[in-house]
């Protein structure tokens, strides 16, 4: 079967490097599905799971942000995090999750804090958590 290069990429490491079969990512305009011969293209990602098939292995990763550089025989997935769903801990992704509710429904607070921060920090922790889930 005809596969290509994946490379999954943070500012701190090389994540994932591996001949895949296909990958799913969920790009600003939508979900985008990609098999060996796509057409070359970048498109910006949104905090969302990407979801790898490796002969009969399916792998998920929780990626926050960043780009996704589909090339003649490789794909480059430059995130600002990414993690496989069997490194990520669910315990601290739930409490991050719960700070980022308690921040948001603060109404006292209204003025001192950066929501769009903690909506971020929420759609974080929940990919987390749910990328998680598929292990």
């Amino acid at each position: 079967m005809i596969t290509f290069l994946l490379e999954i990429v943070t500012p701190e490491r090389v994540v994932f490097s591996q001949q895949v079969d296909s990958l799913i990512v969920r790009g600003v305009e939508g979900e985008l599905g990609i098999l060996p011969g796509h057409i070359p293209m970048v498109t910006p990602l949104k905090v969302a799971p990407i979801d790898v098939k490796v002969g009969k292995d399916h792998l998920t990763f929780a990626v926050n942000g960043g780009f996704v550089e589909v090339r003649k025989d490789k794909v480059v997935v430059l995130a600002e995090s990414a993690e496989l769903s069997s490194e990520i801990d669910v315990e601290r992704a739930k409490a991050a999750k719960e700070r980022a509710e308690r921040r948001l429904a603060d109404r006292n607070k209204q003025d001192e804090i950066d929501y769009r921060r903690a909506e971020l920090a929420l759609q974080r922790a929940m990919n987390r958590i749910m990328v998680s889930e598929k292990r």
